[in-house]
């Protein structure tokens, strides 16, 4: 059992030689958000997975009311977010709805338009405030407005603006059940409306990227499509209004398996800004940026590498080698560098680059995204055997939220796990159980001793302690996280699959019953067919642990079956590894 098998992975459960560090991520609520390093000894394959974050993205077109905002590229960090620098007006007398002054209007659609970047900026101010209550109330009013008008057979487009900015607002609360709603009630009232509509391509926009954060990508291309030909047929074929609705087409194609579209919608993209722009201008780096991203993706490292290097020399000419937009393009490059197996010249990359990033104090220490950088050069530091040059970053990471949080601020226990993880890599347990009690104890006074929260570092303290022969004390860690997962996900979920599969490896070294442990594997076995498939490597792994005890055990009958199985299983990733 390896150190870090307890914490979950994208594939259930991590392996032996396998390195997980995490970032945490509204840890109280979520839980430990995670990056892994997946290595293979023989080839030395290095494979990064990224934090999914729920973000919508507002590309701001001259012809689209906008948030005073601008696209910042910030490596691979910030993919999709848009910083919208907005700060409170200071004076902003305003009725309480949109819909209350649009009729008074002097300067028509101008006016309306004014007023509804009035009403987002309001409702963007108050959520970066703190105040989400006032953000809710202000959005749930406009909401009843132009409901009101719409029972009424209003559904032209002033209300379907309208419509827009609340499901815009609400998107940034995160109340997503609703804006799924809005989106319902938006796409009535769009659907009707003629393509000479102004601002309706705008609106189109934004529904493509609230489609496409919620998954529904379907209807993300549709409106993206018609958002497109509106654009075409009023501008052309290459007018540079039309890279919002490619970037957003392509993004769908990416998301959806249709990778080759993707990448020829990009080279369409970079093309117009080319011609438009120069081949030297910044706008060419948001299309390059997606481009190599979904490349890499697809497995083409080496050409998402041309994409990435040429990001880096358009910031470098622009702004110079220590600016920190420099910093986050050569964190891009090093991941491509590190996606081909060039694993030294990403480390000096991500390197160079947290340096740049810091000295030219482009974003504070504490921010998430430099975190998580330094978390992702911790990880193949390990990966290369340079262990203790990663505890160091780590270490760095612990000491920085300590001086910003304060020392008993849950967030630390995401570089203590992490550290732990790395003294366990090493062998030295003592120091790995110290660091796991001390990040339990402080997730037990923040959270209390119920709580799913818990179950993290009090599995990995499992392991650990399973690790130094203290068996008993082992046991009675793993039967309660499996207690409280219960209670939290469910008996038949995946997480409390984890902690059995945890609570089985100490009790068949405690001796204990066979047919016990045996139906203990079966139930992990139920629940990785149901959650991850019955062809998964889990299961595969789980029959051949369920295949012993019944030889164990002498249950021949029950033996051939899982046999068969095991050997279709066995066969298609022996193949899966030879292609």
């Amino acid at each position: 059992m390896a150190a870090s098998l307890l914490l979950p992975s994208p594939s259930y459960s991590t392996r032996i030689g396998q390195e997980q560090l995490y970032v945490h991520s509204n840890y109280l609520q979520k839980g430990i958000m995670y990056f892994s390093v997946c290595l293979q000894h023989q080839n030395r394959n290095i494979k990064l997975y990224s934090k999914l974050r729920r973000t919508v993205t507002h590309f701001r077109t001259l012809r689209c009311f906008n948030t005073n905002g601008s696209v910042e590229l910030c490596g691979d960090c910030r993919e999709g977010l848009v910083s919208s620098d907005v700060s409170a007006p200071n004076s902003l007398q305003r009725s309480k709805t949109v819909l209350d002054c649009s009729s008074n209007s002097v300067d028509g659609v101008n006016d309306f338009e004014r007023q509804l970047q009035e009403l987002f900026i309001e409702v963007k101010t108050m959520i970066k405030m703190g105040n989400k209550d006032g953000a809710i109330d202000l959005l749930q009013a406009n909401y009843e407005a132009v409901k009101e008008q719409i029972d009424a057979g209003a559904k032209g487009m002033e209300q379907a603006a309208i419509l827009d900015i609340v499901a815009l607002g609400y998107m940034s609360i995160g109340d997503f059940d609703f804006v799924e709603f809005l989106l319902d009630m938006l796409k009535e009232v769009v659907d009707g409306l003629k393509t000479d509509e102004l601002i309706l391509d705008s609106v189109l926009m934004h529904m493509g990227s609230m489609y496409t954060t919620l998954g529904n990508f379907e209807d993300a291309m549709l409106v993206y499509r018609r958002g497109l030909e509106i654009i075409e047929n009023e501008f052309g074929n290459n007018s540079p209004f039309l890279i919002t609705p490619l970037l957003g087409i392509a993004k769908v194609l990416g998301s959806i398996g249709r990778a080759t579209k993707a990448v020829e919608i990009y080279h369409r993209a970079v093309a117009i800004l080319e011609l438009s722009r120069g081949a030297e201008s910044e706008d060419v780096v948001v299309p390059l940026f997606g481009l190599g991203n979904l490349l890499i993706k697809e497995g083409r490292a080496a050409d998402a590498e041309h994409s990435f290097k040429r990001i880096l020399s358009i910031y470098t000419k622009l702004y110079g080698e220590n600016d920190g937009r420099v910093g986050f393009a050569m964190c891009s490059l090093a991941h491509a560098m590190c996606a081909t197996g060039n694993v030294d010249e990403a480390i000096r990359l991500y390197r160079n680059a947290l340096q740049v990033i810091k000295d030219s104090k482009y974003i504070a220490l504490d921010d998430n995204i430099m975190e998580k950088m330094r978390v992702d050069l911790a990880e193949l530091l390990h990966a290369t055997g340079r262990e203790h040059e990663g505890r160091e970053l780590i270490e760095e990471c612990l000491l920085i939220t300590e001086k910003y949080k304060g020392n008993e601020d849950p967030s630390s226990v995401t570089h203590l796990l992490n550290l732990a993880t790395s003294y366990s890599h090493s062998k030295n347990f003592a120091e790995a159980e110290r660091l796991l009690r001390t990040s339990l104890r402080i997730m037990m006074k923040a959270v209390g001793p119920d709580h799913q929260s818990i179950t993290f570092p009090m599995l990995h303290l499992a392991v650990t302690l399973f690790h130094l022969k203290r068996d008993e004390e082992a046991e009675h860690l793993a039967l309660e996280a499996v207690r409280i997962r219960e209670e939290a996900f469910g008996k038949e979920s995946l997480p409390v699959g984890e902690a059995v599969d945890c609570l089985v490896s100490i009790q068949t070294r405690l001796g204990k019953d066979d047919a016990e442990v045996l139906d203990l594997l079966k139930r992990v076995l139920s629940i990785q067919e149901k959650e991850l498939g019955y062809e998964s490597e889990d299961v595969m792994i789980s029959l051949k642990k369920v295949l012993f005890y019944l030889d164990k055990l002498g249950r021949r009958d029950e033996k051939f079956s899982v046999q068969k199985r095991l050997s279709v299983l066995r066969m298609k990733y022996k193949q899966k590894i030879q292609y």
